[in-house]
């Protein structure tokens, strides 16, 4: 690659500024600068030949929604677009607006980003050599000046540590089943998105490049180059984003803004739910499924969703797209229905891989609905499970349309109430591998997520149009940016092990950092060995308050995930899994202000208590929304868990006995098999479900102030936006005591109050009302 090392002011272009760089002679390409809103900064790079691929899918500002064609790489529609003014002087230009600048060095060439006020730059690229770029393939580097204080956070569902310092990460994806949740990589998502946090406040970085590429946050140690981190990408364009920040709410909030916000699903989908790759594999698939609907009455564990494993599409023990096994399933439909009659919504997985010899692969050839082999003009062939096989092209018009009558006909008009879009990773290897572009092809490795992210989309508005009443929901394992504002994710096919507990947190953590709101685990593990009693007990503690619950597996001796499979410790996994059904409306409301406002209901403990440096290092529990902090056992053997409290006024409140802690401290408690260690700070407003009431649980402070909400609407509608109602409640002290106060209509028939803690409460707005005692 050659350094680009020297830069020449070309111009404006509107409200930025255009350079020509090089490596002295020539200009080899050139860049833009533009600063798109008083905290987003853009930086793309042209090649003299043009971009490398001249659309994307992935930026939705404020939800403005892409076509399957894409959106232009040069379009900027959606942002504010803040005037600017430029400030010329001995070799510095500087582009600035009221809250944001950005001093560009000619030579050395490199780029200094400051807020309005601050002298120091949030963000330097790195002083020698900050660009690179390959006259001979499409390999590109930017590399940026960092500072050992700084922490990382991002990146997705990467496995390891919170902060993700002194890592190197493959931008990629493939089917890790089983995956070290500590060492693994790549994994699912290639999500070049990274968060910095240090003395300069918070930053983000997204690279808006599908290509394959490496992040490295510290891994390699140049003495060249002092300390730095960069991101080095195999082809593709340089086009990337700088969100301002200061902190690192305000970082990843925007970031989800940009890439389209979360969607908000239906209510049923934060039920506990059951899937597993054993029944619907089973030649008797049909009657284990009604087995299991009566084991979860005789058993008392609450179902809301039924997940079809793949083996519904089998033919021989192979796997076909939209193909339903009558053998096993003689009458879908009636399956459905018996499900939905037992509370069970039924999720179908689906695979956008066609087996070499799928009865219907005509049809889609047909169509020009495959992804190419530019070569030789015929479908590229991928490995799959089953064998070999060519992917879907969801870039294709044709491919589309076939999909869709597929999802229609096959899955939804038998009652299938969500599409969970799995093993899309799109391991196409073929470098001749093309994409039909809506008639304008590109090479498949240019953008491999967009396949994914397409399918999603294509799911959605599928569903959309089948039932244009209800919220869809789609569920995706694979894809980039963009994905959460069709649904939902999770971290994939994990071990069954002691270890994944502890770093599926942080992973889940830095995946909720990145802009993927609506995720969790699979229950109990997915792979790997039975787990004993004790360890399934953890893992479904575990994973009972992330916003998906679903027990998953896939193990080699055919044993299945099931809440009752051991039947030493039912009561407990029942209590947890009826803990998180008693939090639904808690975590209703959250998942309803990540679709408004663009806040997470999952963040680490830095997100609430970011002036407490002892918050910043927990990676071991996390908070449920603004009022809960949840620390999960992670370790076998343990019957107690130490955790720390943050500084607050007030302090916390033990959720199940009430017991009253200070904050700022390390805190030890029981924590017996069936007890998930749940904390309420001190002013919460917590809705819960008691016995099917919801009921508003008060933790009343008279140091503190609190301020809480409730979403109620029927739990599906499109129109949640309009249709929904909105109670905000607002808690403060008042002599010898606290006064709680409440704004609702009267169709909500008044609101019960559970007082927790010692400190009195008053009530004074009409309608609300006391319970005695907490139950």
């Amino acid at each position: 690659m050659k350094a680009l090392t020297h830069g020449r002011l070309r111009g404006r272009d509107g409200d930025a500024l255009l350079f020509d760089l090089g490596t002295g002679g020539e200009p080899m390409a050139t860049l833009r600068v533009a600063i798109l809103e008083d905290d987003i900064g853009r930086v793309t790079l042209k090649r003299p030949d043009g971009y490398r691929l001249d659309r994307g899918w992935q930026i939705a500002p404020g939800g403005l929604e892409p076509s399957f064609e894409g959106r232009a790489r040069d379009d900027e529609t959606g942002f504010a677009h803040p005037a600017t003014q430029i400030e010329e002087g001995e070799g510095v230009v500087t582009l600035r607006s009221a809250g944001l600048s950005a001093e560009v060095r000619l030579h050395p060439f490199g780029i200094d980003w400051r807020r309005a006020g601050e002298d120091t730059p949030f963000l330097r690229d790195r002083p020698t050599q900050a660009y690179l770029l390959s006259r001979k393939t499409g390999a590109l580097t930017h590399a940026m000046a960092r500072s050992k204080d700084d922490r990382h956070y991002g990146l997705g569902d990467k496995a390891g540590p919170l902060d993700r310092t002194g890592r190197r990460f493959a931008i990629d994806a493939v089917d890790p089943c089983g995956f070290d949740a500590e060492l693994s990589d790549p994994l699912y998502k290639m999500l070049p998105f990274f968060i910095v946090d240090g003395a300069a406040g918070a930053h983000g970085i997204f690279y808006d490049n599908l290509a394959k590429a490496v992040v490295d946050l510290g891994c390699t140690v140049d003495n060249y180059h002092n300390l730095f981190r960069f991101y080095a990408a195999e082809d593709g364009d340089l086009d990337y984003y700088v969100l301002a920040g200061p902190t690192v709410p305000a970082v990843t909030r925007r970031f989800s803004w940009l890439t389209g916000g979360q969607a908000f699903a239906p209510r049923w989908s934060l039920g506990f739910g059951m899937t597993t790759m054993t029944i619907a594999d089973a030649p008797d698939a049909d009657a284990r499924i009604s087995a299991f609907i009566e084991d979860c009455r005789r058993h008392r564990i609450r179902c809301d969703s039924f997940h079809f494993g793949s083996g519904y599409t089998s033919i021989n023990g192979r796997r076909y797209a939209f193909n339903w096994n009558r053998d096993k399933f003689p009458d879908p439909a009636a399956t459905m229905q018996r499900l939905k009659e037992a509370g069970m919504q039924p999720v179908t997985n689906l695979k956008p891989c066609l087996l070499d010899d799928h009865p219907r692969l005509h049809e889609v050839q047909a169509a020009g609905g495959l992804v190419m082999d530019g070569d030789t003009g015929t479908p590229a062939i991928a490995q799959f499970w089953d064998g070999l096989g060519f992917h879907l092209d969801f870039t294709s018009p044709g491919g589309r349309a076939w999909w869709a009558n597929g999802l229609r006909t096959a899955l939804l008009d038998y009652g299938v109430a969500s599409i969970w879009n799995d093993n899309n990773e799109y391991e196409i290897w073929d470098e001749d591998a093309v994409c039909e572009g809506d008639g304008r092809p590109f090479p498949q490795s240019l953008a491999r997520p967009a396949q994914a992210l397409l399918m999603n989309k294509l799911a959605f508005e599928t569903q959309r149009a089948h039932a244009p009443d209800k919220r869809p929901y789609v569920i995706t394992r694979g894809g980039g940016a963009g994905i959460s504002r069709y649904g939902q994710t999770w971290t994939g096919d994990n071990e069954t092990a002691w270890k994944t507990l502890r770093y599926n947190l942080a992973q889940g953590l830095n995946m909720s950092l990145s802009g993927y709101y609506s995720t969790g685990h699979d229950v109990g593990g997915f792979h790997g060995p039975v787990p004993t009693p004790e360890l399934f007990c953890r893992f479904v503690e575990f994973c009972a308050l992330w916003p998906r619950m679903v027990m998953n597996s896939w193990k080699d001796d055919g044993t299945v995930n099931t809440p009752w499979m051991h039947p030493e410790v039912l009561d407990e996994v029942r209590g947890a899994i009826d803990l998180r059904h008693r939090l639904i409306p808690y975590l209703y409301t959250q998942m309803w202000q990540a679709a408004k406002d663009d806040t997470p209901p999952i963040r680490p403990l830095h997100w609430d208590f970011s002036e407490d440096d002892t918050a910043r290092r927990i990676d071991d529990a996390f908070m449920l929304g603004p009022n809960l902090l949840v620390a999960p056992v992670l370790e076998e053997g343990a019957a107690s868990r130490t955790l720390y409290l943050p500084r607050h006024p007030g302090g916390w409140y033990d959720w199940h006995a009430g017991h009253h802690h200070e904050g700022g401290g390390f805190v030890t408690v029981a924590a017996p098999l069936g007890h998930l260690p749940v904390f309420a700070r001190a002013g919460s407003i917590v809705p819960i479900d008691d016995g099917g009431e919801t009921k508003i649980r008060v933790f009343a402070s008279a140091a503190t102030n609190g301020l809480g909400y409730l979403y109620v609407d029927d739990g599906e509608t499109a129109d949640w936006c309009r249709s929904g109602e909105v109670v905000t409640f607002r808690l403060r002290p008042e002599a010898g005591g606290a006064v709680l106060e409440a704004a609702f209509s009267q169709s909500l028939n008044g609101i019960v109050v559970i007082a927790s803690g010692a400190t009195p409460l008053r009530l004074a707005t009409p309608g609300l009302a006391m319970q005695d005692t907490a139950r």
